[in-house]
């Protein structure tokens, strides 16, 4: 027999199974639908499955299944590495399956694999509640959570992932699970920290905290004073109430709305984060002003806005590279590098951050998630960011040097959600660490031949 190819499949058998609607190549929405956060990526699915409900997801993985079709999932989110999509294959995206439901019994919320985490802070705010998330609120649930989840509330309440207390997901199997620390607890392990390797996650369930009115925002030095900064930072922030928070960053101010006489120059800068009693914050405050900062912008906001401040700088469609790693310490050869690269950014938008891992993020076992970093004092993220294709390579490469130089100062693996899709299956071990071969142990239970391999791998 010739073997089938994918023109030849019956799509017909597909979209009578559907609520949501197939999208082809030959579709009006098909170029607008198969765009990513990432402009660098440039893939062409063979078809899109606009999925509405769980009933959609199962008849698109079976079908998938059935048919040998590679499978991207697509939650809706940022997925740097563009692996949401791929080329010539079924692409599942989740965007349709969208709902928050606030539990104010629990502090809870259950929350559809399509959200964004803004959409997660609209719900939860009026209650006076948040979920630790990442620093943006055009990042999807799904992706952030499965890989981790880094963010402004790491030191108080944890990552993403040990906030989260339940999963609704279809296996590549086509069955349909709820998953928690009772019923199937193996998978549950698996799903906190071990990507999207394991099913397709149609709902969660997160514990929420009291959260409302925070402080924050930045404070820039000279990129000059970045040893400086930084070994002060490496000290004081880790012995820090955990009330607050704030990752370091070398950037370039882009313009508005900074002052005019700071655009487009370089600068060694801490985004804060402060959720405890307003009346507390400037006495812990105070040495951070005694390093006279040239620019601070720091002050009472909803939890939301400081979840959507550079919201507007990043927008869908530029051209993106990421590089991460996590690391122990800030050590003097390491914040030279950082001089050194943060005095040559190549675009106004491209950045490094570290953000610190300490506090209730420590506190969880290395082996009680998947997430095998928990000595970790930093995870480190560099992005090479413009709107311009002609750019790509230059923030490629920065990037791509900027990592070199440091990796040799980290602990050599790096938070999957700040990987590219490129980066090979020793990284990815390397970024499992001791829990690798456990998730391969997952990964032959649940999803023995692999159907879900368009993510950071863990081969069965």
């Amino acid at each position: 027999m010739t073997p089938l190819t994918i023109s030849d499949l019956n799509y017909e058998t597909l979209q009578a199974q559907l609520r949501g609607r197939l999208v082809f190549p030959t579709d009006e929405d098909y170029n607008e639908r198969r765009k990513v956060f990432n402009a660098m990526i440039d893939k062409r699915p063979a078809l899109l499955v606009l999925c509405v409900d769980v009933a959609d997801v199962i008849a698109a993985v079976n079908f998938g299944r059935e048919n040998d079709i590679p499978i991207a999932v697509r939650g809706g989110g940022h997925n740097g590495g563009g692996l949401g999509i791929c080329e010539g294959g079924m692409v599942i995206d989740l965007a349709g399956i969208k709902f928050t439901r606030v539990n104010t019994n629990d502090n809870t919320v259950r929350v559809g694999g399509g959200n964004l985490w803004g959409e997660v802070d609209h719900a939860l705010h009026p209650f006076g509640l948040a979920v630790p998330a990442g620093i943006i609120s055009t990042t999807g649930v799904g992706g952030l959570t499965l890989g981790g989840g880094v963010g402004y509330l790491s030191r108080k309440y944890g990552l993403t992932i040990d906030n989260l207390l339940e999963t609704d997901m279809v296996l590549a199997d086509g069955s349909f699970v709820t998953v928690n620390k009772d019923s199937y607890p193996d998978l549950f392990w698996a799903n906190r920290g071990g990507g999207g390797n394991f099913g397709i996650v149609t709902a969660f369930k997160f514990q929420a905290h009291p959260v409302h009115t925070v402080i924050g925002g930045p404070t820039l030095w000279p990129i000059s004073r970045t040893e400086e900064i930084m070994a002060w930072f490496d000290g004081f922030i880790h012995a820090a109430p955990e009330d607050l928070n704030g990752f370091l960053t070398t950037l370039v101010i882009p313009g508005p709305p900074f002052p005019e006489h700071m655009h487009n120059k370089p600068y060694c800068g801490v985004v804060w984060c402060y959720t405890g009693e307003p009346e507390n914050f400037e006495s812990l405050f105070e040495p951070v002003r005694k390093l006279e900062p040239l620019f601070e912008h720091v002050g009472e906001m909803p939890y939301p806005s400081i979840q959507t401040l550079f919201d507007g700088l990043f927008p869908p469609g530029m051209q993106w590279y990421w590089r991460g790693d996590f690391f122990d310490k800030i050590p003097p050869e390491a914040a030279a590098q950082h001089r050194k690269f943060g005095s040559n950014i190549p675009t106004p938008l491209s950045q490094m951050h570290l953000y610190p891992l300490s506090g209730a993020a420590a506190r969880v076992g290395a082996e009680e998630t998947a997430w095998a970093y928990r000595d970790a004092k930093y995870a480190g993220v560099i992005v090479g960011v413009d709107p311009d294709p002609e750019n790509a390579g230059k923030i490629t490469d920065w990037c791509k040097g900027y990592h070199d130089a440091l990796h040799p100062t980290s602990l050599g693996g790096a938070y999957s959600n700040f990987m590219m899709n490129d980066e090979g299956s020793d990284r990815v071990r390397a970024s499992y660490r001791h829990n690798y071969e456990r998730l391969v142990e997952v990964k032959r239970q649940y999803d023995p031949e692999n159907l879900f391999r368009i993510n950071q791998n863990i081969v069965p």
